[in-house]
């Protein structure tokens, strides 16, 4: 006997242990269902999960379970990524509470306490993923460092190296100050910052009380200037281009040049060019030839080294042993020492507030440096070609289609990949060097010796390269590397290419574009066939979800609150195609209700004797009631099917539940409620039959997006053994004779039950009185019908009678229609009629005064332009919402007369 409530805290773990016990998340590659697979985006190994991984993984998931009940030979690969920097942070501030560093440490014992926490701490997402009831097949869980996916990665870099696609150069990259590394544009953060615009003059040079005004937000990378720019067709500046300018504080001449990167309506319309500190500036500088000069140190402090010959300049009233005293001092401080000299030499013409973006290191939160560095790089460019075409040719297709788009934009325009980091932590690049900086790139150390030794003649000492590679270059390789690439495995061949990519919107340059690019170039075929991108998840206003807004949502709590199906459920509802999600914990109630409906339903047919017939034969049932109940559920099965197809999570979920609640809940089993208590016990025993039909198959179309408590009652019932119905096959659609009439006459029943039900909720009839219905106009079938259906009518519409109109409308009625007959409703005796007509034109009366306030704010272009969009449309939502109230009551009215 099931239980009063579905205890999902008690039968979550229990269940999801009794599925990896007997592995069945396992793929099966002997078996002869084509494969399926879909490769996880690998979580952080330092992780926890958030809202963004619940929707990924919720709908990776839904996708899968869905496939594996259709006899597909799934493979949804899990593992982690070792995650660089992140893990690094980690476990050098655990090291901080212990008083040392990593530096004290050496990188051997640092590594080796890496890999400690690893198995101490690390993993932790994958335990929480499991909560999720995420039926990925922990039996080959990978990991970006593990030894495979090493071999895997030396084995590409070596690769590329020697086909000229992987090389050292001399650029400008985001620099992290505290970790002194190179990062990626993914790991930069912009902040709004407030700050100031110093307006600053710089001398002409060989002229007398002639300036150009330059204005920054970084004075003190004024020492590394080597240009000021001004647009060419700038009036203001047109005499001064060719000519030098004097750097305050260094005396070194620089050049004005003409470069349209100048904007002539901003600022002073000159601009002074940094190239190795600014990415625009150091632009402007390849093109215009410039010297790149770096005042700012790994720390971001000033360093003086490549100026030292600047102080000895004769051509400035600057004190050279002001600037001297800048050496090491941090650029903040540089910054307010800086600009407090210019202004003593009256250089400081202006200080304007301004506030700009800043970029912010995601990890540690330093304020990120651009930097000039050596570092090793990929020839992205060459490796984008065969990624862009494969998407025109359609060999992958994005879904959303217009994120195509914003793919090709990215790759056409893609720029040199720097895959060094100056870290620990991560894959080591396989490079070494000899005393006089030769390159050995190799697979291993022996391998560097022997290519050195060809190349010298004798053994040479070898260094090998302390950095590692950007995490971003070892997941590239995930959707073939953990099949076990580079051997020929089994694996490979069968589940490589993959079938879906599920991800976000804000990776498809990082990591989708990356796959696609490694997967063509060492497999020679897409890593995927599909890409299918979702939005972000928002809070119910439809905010970005922080920390500083205070509006961010633990999935745990979710999970712990509500459940796991309720949860899931929830963001597959959702879930459109191309939009974010509006999401928070009143939603996800709502839908633990529907775990509820369900639960109840299911008890409820247990209580009136429903169980398993395994002789059943849907097509030869004789009840329309019966006939009508199949019909809906092929339809139910068919709009399903097709949403899942088409990835439309959201019309997915919408067609189980507008069936589960609606058909099956409010209307069949109400329906069949005197039957099962009727003497026709021929009737009683075929509704049973389909009732179990029924339910066996909202479980299976559940199963894919509620595993837990569908599993728990298709067990409870008989159905089949526990943990097994996600193995059991996806319903298809069943001929049904006769479901023409049948569904003709059931569908005018609900009709004429709803028509009723809406007039008596409008017109405030208590539920304790009966009324009358009265048939103007109606057809024979129609009288017949209601005939038939008398006592159904009477009980779910609190209707005293149903009789044909032989009269006048009685006064004091409301009316309403269905198909040919107009239903009457003498509500005289029932209501006061006008204390009704008098509620009902003030309320439309509010509606409409609503409705004019929420136009005039649309149409208002500031508000328009101005605010933020989710309150623009939360607004036209609410438009909608209201116009729908005022349409409802005006209907009322309309029924009274």
């Amino acid at each position: 006997m099931l239980s009063k409530t579905f205890q999902a805290t008690e039968t979550e773990p229990r269940l999801y242990s009794l599925w990896e016990t007997e592995g069945s998340f396992a793929a099966s590659p002997q078996s002869p269902g084509a494969p399926y697979t879909i490769m996880i985006p690998p979580p952080n190994v330092t992780g926890t999960l958030h809202m963004g991984h619940a929707l990924t993984m919720t709908l990776q998931d839904t996708l899968i379970r869905w496939r594996r009940m259709q006899g597909r030979d799934t493979l949804w690969q899990p593992g982690t990524d070792h995650a660089g920097i992140a893990t690094q942070l980690v476990v050098e501030r655990r090291l901080a509470t212990e008083g040392t560093t990593r530096q004290q440490l050496g990188r051997s014992t640092f590594l080796e306490r890496v890999w400690e926490w690893k198995a101490e701490s690390g993993n932790g997402i994958t335990k929480q993923l499991r909560r999720l009831g995420s039926s990925l097949d922990w039996s080959r869980e990978r990991f970006t460092m593990d030894e495979g996916l090493s071999r895997a990665v030396r084995e590409v870099f070596v690769t590329l190296f020697r086909e000229n696609l992987i090389y050292r150069d001399r650029r400008l990259v985001n620099w992290d100050p505290h970790f002194r590394t190179a990062i990626s544009d993914l790991e930069v953060e912009n902040k709004e910052t407030r700050g100031h615009l110093w307006h600053i003059r710089y001398p002409v040079a060989d002229t007398e009380d002639q300036f150009i005004t330059v204005a920054t937000t970084r004075p003190e990378t004024m020492l590394g200037d080597t240009a000021v720019a001004v647009h060419p067709d700038d009036e203001r500046y047109t005499a001064l281009i060719g000519r030098s300018v004097i750097l305050p504080l260094t005396g070194r001449r620089i050049p004005v040049i003409a470069d349209t990167y100048s904007d002539p309506e901003k600022g002073t319309g000159a601009v002074k060019i940094t190239p190795a500190h600014d990415f625009n500036d150091f632009e402007v500088g390849k093109r215009h030839n410039l010297p790149m000069i770096s005042v700012l140190d790994e720390a971001a402090a000033i360093t003086l080294t490549e100026i030292a010959d600047d102080l000895h300049s004769i051509e400035t009233v600057a004190d050279p042993a002001f600037t001297r005293t800048l050496e090491g001092q941090s650029r903040e401080d540089a910054r307010k020492a800086i600009v407090a000299e210019l202004d003593r030499l009256g250089f400081l013409v202006e200080v304007e507030a301004h506030t700009n973006q800043v970029p912010h290191a995601e990890r540690g939160g330093a304020v990120v440096e651009p930097r000039l560095t050596t570092q090793w790089y990929c020839d992205a460019a060459t490796l984008a070609g065969p990624a862009i075409e494969a998407v025109e040719k359609g060999d992958v297709t994005f879904v959303p289609k217009q994120w195509e788009n914003t793919f090709f934009a990215w790759m056409r325009d893609i720029q040199p990949w720097c895959i060094s980091r100056q870290l620990w932590w991560g894959h080591q690049i396989p490079a070494w060097y000899a005393p006089d900086g030769t390159v050995f790139v190799a697979f291993d150390e022996d391998d560097a010796q022997a290519q050195a030794t060809a190349h010298f003649g004798e053994k040479t000492e070898l260094t090998r390269d302390e950095d590692v590679l950007d995490t971003w270059f070892s997941s590239a390789l995930w959707p073939f590397s953990t099949l076990g690439w580079p051997d020929k495995t089994p694996e490979l061949d069968r589940y490589y290419p993959t079938d879906v990519l599920v991800t976000g919107f804000d990776i498809i340059f990082f990591w989708v574009a990356r796959m696609m690019m490694m997967g063509l170039h060492f497999m020679k075929d897409v890593p995927f066939r599909t890409v299918f991108i979702h939005g972000l998840v928002r809070d119910e206003r439809g905010q970005k979800m922080s920390k500083s807004k205070g509006n961010g949502i633990d999935p745990l709590d979710l999970l712990d609150t509500y459940g796991a199906d309720a949860t899931r459920f929830t963001i597959c509802a959702l879930t459109g195609v191309g939009r974010d999600l509006k999401f928070g914990p009143k939603r996800v109630e709502d839908h633990r209700a529907f775990v509820t409906k369900l639960w109840n339903a299911a008890r409820f047919a247990e209580m009136n004797g429903v169980k398993p017939a395994p002789d059943f034969a849907p097509a030869k049932a004789e009840n329309p009631l019966s006939r009508w109940i199949i019909h809906e559920t092929n339809l139910a099965v068919t709009e399903a099917t097709k949403a899942l197809e088409a990835f439309r999570f959201d019309e997915y979920a919408g067609a189980c539940y507008r069936f589960v609640w609606n058909r099956f809940c409010d209307w069949y089993l109400e329906l069949s409620k005197p039957v099962f208590s009727g003497e026709d016990a021929k009737a009683a025993e075929e509704l049973r039959a389909v009732t179990a039909w029924v339910l066996d198959t909202i479980l299976r179309l559940l199963q894919p997006v509620m595993p837990f408590v569908t599993d728990t009652l298709w067990q409870e019932f008989g159905f089949g053994p526990e943990g097994k119905l996600m193995t059991a096959a996806w319903p298809q659609p069943v001929t049904v004779a006769g479901a023409e009439d049948a569904v003709a006459e059931i569908d005018w029943l609900t009709r004429f039950i709803s028509e009723i039900r809406t007039v008596r909720s409008e017109m405030n009839v208590p539920p304790s009185r009966l009324a009358p219905v009265l048939l103007k106009d109606a057809l024979p079938v129609t009288l017949d019908r209601a005939k038939r259906w008398a006592e159904t009518i009477g009980r779910m519409a609190r209707v005293s009678e149903v009789e044909a109109l032989t009269g006048d409308v009685p006064h004091g009625s409301a009316q309403t229609v269905v198909d040919e007959a107009t239903l009457v409703l003498p509500l005289a005796d029932l209501i006061d009629l006008n204390a009704e007509r008098a509620r009902l034109n003030k309320e439309l009366d509010k509606a409409e005064a609503e409705i004019a306030k929420t136009e005039k704010k649309l149409g208002n272009p500031d508000f328009i332009a101005r605010g933020k969009p989710e309150v623009v449309e939360e607004t036209r939502e609410r438009l909608t919402t209201q116009t729908g109230e005022r349409d409802r009551l005006k209907a009322a009215l309309a029924r009274l007369g």
